[in-house]
């Protein structure tokens, strides 16, 4: 396999053969590699890194390594992938609106970890809701309602879970090459045209400034586009809360809000922005401002909401609940014992809204994961009533928590830091800070 060699190139910084790059790959998937070795090869990048060819390489194996999605012809097959944010739930209307809008669906999705959410959990919240999918029945989902939201299973990219695994334990999680190949390797498995990319930057963001935003993002550019799939990296903001609400069962009602035409502008600009530039660069005649208006429509005439009930139904809902789910999410979303709403205690402007401060009281208290196994509380969370820039007077509702147990002073304590409010106006939350794609890729 020459797993010495491939090593002695990285430290030399020259190519690793592909041959033996793709066999290491091979062995790592079937669990043939003894740890200690792949362990040696993770480090050797994490220290020295890779090409942008040898990346593409590798990510390919990865691929290669489990099943993969094809497709006739027909629509264009689109996904998108985020880093991961506080509220960060465009991915619960985004695949049913870019279905509604004429294109296939096949989203492979994750839970969260650490302070992130992960749309999975969200999903789970929903009464019957079935996310274990083979790729089989993920492509016969799309079939049938033009999109589905799968847990990712080892199935696909297994290379990529026994890599992944180990990085965890030997501190190479970090390596840009490594995050690429990942992320990249279950998404090109979806059989892909097209992808876009929002990488969080900013407080409660994986990379916290613009420099590490733009060099992830790049890194997935080049890497997805050259296995052929047209790819744009939206960077945004990620210090604020997005949306309203925060927590597994609040976000999807949040979601519900938004494709029944209303809920919050913050969570429909990013789905929005996200569905107009995969129909820009995937349907002709269609460019950034036309997908927009294409999105809009769905979310304003319902039928966005209408293909968000057929998908719940396609994976395991009962059908009179889902109808019910889309009427009224709160009679059917599981709801926490307590709800504390704090006041202002002064007149003035929100100045701040912390979202690395929500996420973790809201993780302490059940709403994410500790460690991989931890079972979430899907009723845990967070809804806004004042944002950054509103003014308040005292004793207006800046939040509301929901929460199972009674809270502790400390609890208290870290709920009044959450919201800081000013004398002088600012501006709201701009999400979109750039955009990273290669020059030929249309938009």
């Amino acid at each position: 396999m020459g797993v010495e060699s491939l090593i002695h190139s990285i430290e030399k910084g020259e190519p690793q053969d592909t041959e033996a790059l793709k066999s290491f790959v091979h062995h790592v998937g079937e669990g043939k590699l003894p740890i200690e070795e792949a362990t040696r090869w993770l480090k050797a990048v994490h220290k020295h890194g890779i090409s942008v060819d040898e990346t593409v390489i590798l990510t390919e194996a990865m691929i290669d390594s489990g099943a993969r999605l094809t497709w006739g012809p027909g629509a264009p097959v689109v996904d998108k992938h985020s880093t991961g944010g506080v509220g960060d739930k465009m991915s619960l209307i985004l695949a049913p609106a870019l279905a509604q809008c004429g294109c296939r669906v096949p989203m492979l999705a994750g839970r969260g970890l650490g302070h992130t959410g992960g749309t999975i959990d969200k999903l789970e919240s929903i009464p019957g809701f079935n996310c274990h999918l083979s790729p089989q029945a993920m492509q016969a989902a799309v079939d049938a309602v033009g999109c589905c939201i799968a847990v990712q299973n080892d199935a696909i990219a297994p290379a990529d879970g026994v890599l992944y695994s180990i990085r965890d334990i030997s501190d190479t999680i970090d390596s840009l090459p490594l995050i690429t190949a990942s992320i990249i390797s279950k998404k090109a498995a979806e059989g892909l045209h097209a992808l876009v990319l929002d990488v969080k930057c900013g407080s409660a963001a994986f990379m916290q400034t613009m420099d590490d935003a733009k060099a992830l993002a790049q890194s997935m550019v080049n890497t997805a586009e050259g296995l052929g799939i047209a790819t744009v990296a939206q960077i945004t903001s990620m210090d604020k809360p997005i949306g309203t609400h925060v927590g597994n069962a609040l976000e999807v009602i949040e979601c519900i809000e938004v494709m029944q035409g209303e809920g919050d502008d913050d969570t429909r600009e990013l789905v929005v922005m996200q569905g107009a530039a995969l129909l820009a660069m995937t349907v002709d005649g269609v460019d950034v401002e036309e997908g927009r208006k294409m999105m809009e429509s769905c979310l304003n005439n319902g039928t966005a909401l209408q293909r968000f009930k057929s998908m719940c139904i396609q994976q395991g809902v009962d059908p009179e609940l889902a109808e019910e789910l889309i009427r009224s999410p709160q009679t059917v979303l599981p709801s926490a014992a307590h709800q504390s709403t704090f006041l202002a205690d002064h007149d003035g402007y929100v100045r701040d809204v912390n979202a690395m401060n929500m996420a973790n009281l809201a993780r302490k208290h059940g709403a994410g994961r500790m460690k991989r196994e931890d079972v979430v509380a899907s009723d845990v969370g967070f809804v806004l009533h004042a944002k950054t820039g509103g003014w308040v007077q005292k004793n207006m509702p800046l939040f509301t928590f929901h929460h199972r147990i009674e809270l502790s002073e400390d609890d208290l304590h870290s709920l009044k830091e959450i919201t800081a409010i000013g004398p002088d106006s600012c501006e709201p939350v701009q999400r979109h800070l750039t955009t990273v794609k290669i020059d030929s890729t249309k938009p």
